[in-house]
């Protein structure tokens, strides 16, 4: 992340805190109503996390099932990202 800009979002719920750099807040249930605050280019990396991983898998499974190709999901989420020392705002 730190070499390239990425589209990165947050799918949990409740709302927690973000990790720095987030682009955009939508919950994992509500992915198919907000595609309109997606990248319209289909091809456009986005990266995905909720604060253990099961939300960011559903979230991509529906962006993938919405024709975007390049979906990652955070292994662990946010939990794994604050265990590697890494911050949130």
């Amino acid at each position: 992340m730190q070499k390239k800009d990425v589209f990165l979002v947050d799918v949990h719920v409740p709302e927690q805190h973000h990790i720095k750099g987030t682009d955009l807040f939508v919950p994992f249930h509500q992915i198919k109503k907000k595609l309109n605050k997606f990248p319209k280019d289909k091809r456009t990396p986005i990266y995905l996390y909720c604060k253990s991983g099961p939300m960011g898998n559903a979230a991509a499974k529906t962006l993938f099932e919405s024709g975007y190709k390049e979906i990652y999901n955070l292994q662990g989420g946010k939990d794994a990202w604050l265990d590697a020392g890494y911050g949130v705002k």
